[in-house]
Formats: C-alpha cells, structure tokens, sequence
C-alpha cells in the first residue's frame, strides 16, 4: 500500500481535477510534485491575450495548490519546469516574477511548446518541494 497523498485546491484546481482526471499535487513524505499551472483565475478563466497577468497567476496557482497540500508555498520550492507557448514573450516576465517571488534560486529548465492543454494558457508552471525542517 502506497503512503501518497493527493490534493487539490479550491476553486480552479477542483475544477479542472474533475474536468480532465488528475491531481493538482502528490506529496511523498516531505516532497510535493505539482501538475503544471497556467495563468488562470479562481475560476478556472484565463485571458488569452494578457501574457504578464497569466505569468502572475501561475505563480499564484502554484502557491495555492503548495498551501493546500500543506506547504508553505514558493519557499519550499527547489526544481520548477515551465512551458511557454511564445517563450520570446513570457521568459523575461517569469524570470522578474521568480526574482521577486524568492530569494533562493531553484533549479529550472525552461521549454518552448507550440500548445498547452487549455487553448488560451500562454505558460503553464510545474514545480517540485520539499517541506523545511523546523
């Protein structure tokens, strides 16, 4: 019997868990892999032509879906993959979000895709954590 745990968050997660069959986050212990985030609202929306308010809420979304899986969000974060539909465009805008975002530097490889899973999403965020000891 397996000890992972899944989760979801409220809102957008839910509702895209139920949608499409998957977990927003797995936890193995004191390690959490999260499924990639887009740039969509609570609501699950996502407005196809604001690139910087999409990279905004992905990194919101994964905070979220951190903190429901019982971490503290950015700061346990040491690998992250991101996925750009037009790399040239949302790069820059996720490299001064992280910098805001963190003082560590994690591990990242960024990829150029010519789609995400949701027509709209412009950049999709999937990270990796691991809980601090006290």
């Amino acid at each position: 019997m397996s000890n992972e745990q899944y989760f979801n968050d409220a809102g957008a997660g839910q509702k895209h868990s139920d949608l499409c069959h998957y977990s927003q986050a797995v936890v193995f212990g004191d390690v959490a892999k999260c499924s990639g985030q887009g740039g969509w609202d609570t609501t699950g929306n996502v407005d196809a032509d604001d690139v910087a308010g999409q990279v905004e809420l992905a990194f919101e979304n994964v905070d979220r879906v951190l903190q429901a899986a019982g971490f503290r969000g950015w700061e346990d974060v040491y690998l992250m993959r991101t996925y750009h539909v037009d790399i040239g465009t949302s790069f820059d805008l996720t490299v001064k979000k992280l910098k805001s975002r963190i003082p560590h530097r994690p591990v990242w490889t960024a990829i150029g895709v010519p789609r995400l899973a949701f027509p709209p999403m412009q950049i999709e965020i999937e990270v990796e954590a691991r809980k601090q000891s006290a």
